[in-house]
């Protein structure tokens, strides 16, 4: 089974406010960026991704996504995250009703093809199924298998309110960069120790960070083959 990835991305620049700790007003939404097309193109290199929606309004953010091979559906109907993900898995699931979708988030920089597939070829196994994220707070990907709403509960307190939607919580040992989103600058220095993707540790570079947090970068992932647009 191949799945269709929704991946929501908000305006550059109102993007990682948490991250003021660490970055500078001018350097977030440039790292937001980062994050955002390390994470999808570590999504197009896995081989149990067929292809990736990404859910956005910024042109910047669309301009470069779009030239890594993902297709750009616009933020509506304005009503927030949830809904946005909502219309996006409408949107794909119209020309192919068949198709697995998984939401993910956009903020995973040190996401890795196969610990990816790991997760997606688990949560086949369930109507709904979610993974929480590193801090066990929040939710990085919600997957519905075909034939079931992907009823996105996204916000405050994720893991809980997917796990009383009915979502099954995948419990996946060694998928460490699957979880590992960034909010805040020690999730960056998480994600780094990690080991992260080019575009990330390029745009990291320019901030200061303790000593002992300095990570990698991966080699940029590639996709076998080529990827379609999902409608």
């Amino acid at each position: 089974m191949q799945w269709t990835l929704v991946v929501p991305l908000k305006p550059l620049a109102r993007a990682k406010s948490r991250l003021s700790d660490t970055a500078a007003d001018a350097l977030r939404p440039g790292l937001a960026l980062a994050f955002a097309l390390d994470t999808v193109a570590a999504a197009l290199a896995c081989p149990a991704v067929k292809d990736v929606a990404v859910v956005t309004d910024d042109a910047l953010a669309g301009r470069e996504l779009g030239a890594l091979g993902a297709h750009i559906v616009p933020d509506e109907p304005g009503g927030g995250l949830n809904a946005a993900l909502a219309h996006a898995a409408a949107v794909v699931r119209m020309s192919r009703p068949e198709t697995p979708v998984a939401a993910l988030n956009a903020d995973l920089p040190a996401l890795r093809p196969l610990e990816l597939a790991r997760v997606l070829d688990a949560a086949t196994e369930f109507p709904r199924a979610f993974l929480a994220d590193a801090a066990e707070i929040g939710t990085t990907l919600l997957a519905a298998s075909p034939g079931y709403e992907l009823a996105p509960a996204f916000g405050e307190d994720s893991r809980s309110r997917h796990r009383a939607s009915g979502a099954r919580e995948l419990d996946l040992e060694d998928v460490d960069s699957v979880r590992q989103d960034v909010d805040t600058g020690a999730d960056l220095r998480a994600a780094l120790a990690l080991g992260v993707g080019p575009r990330t540790a390029t745009a990291a570079a320019h901030l200061p960070r303790p000593e002992g947090a300095r990570g990698t970068a991966r080699p940029a992932p590639t996709r076998p083959h080529p990827n379609p647009n999902p409608s």
